[in-house]
C-alpha cells in the first residue's frame, strides 16, 4: 500500500530545503569571517613582534652582522 506525495509534502520539503540552505549559507559565512580574522589579528601579531618567541624578523645581512639596507 503506496502512500502519493500530496502538494502539501512538496510545499513544507520546499520550505525547509530554502531555510536549510539559508541557514547553511549564513553558518558558512559565519564562519568563514571568524577565521579569516583570527589569521589576520596572527598575521598582525606576527609582524608587530608580540607574538613571536623572542627573535626578531630581519633583513639580509653581511658576514660581519651589519645589514645590508639601511633602515
Amino acid at each position: 500500500m503506496g502512500t502519493s506525495l500530496t502538494p502539501e509534502f512538496w510545499r513544507q520539503f520546499a520550505v525547509l530545503l530554502v531555510i536549510a540552505m539559508t541557514v547553511t549559507f549564513v553558518l558558512s559565512a559565519a564562519l568563514d569571517a571568524l577565521y579569516l580574522r583570527s589569521r589576520q589579528r596572527r598575521a598582525v601579531r606576527r609582524a608587530s613582534g608580540t607574538g613571536t618567541t623572542g627573535t626578531t624578523i630581519r633583513g639580509p645581512q653581511r658576514p660581519s652582522g651589519r645589514p645590508l639596507v639601511k633602515s
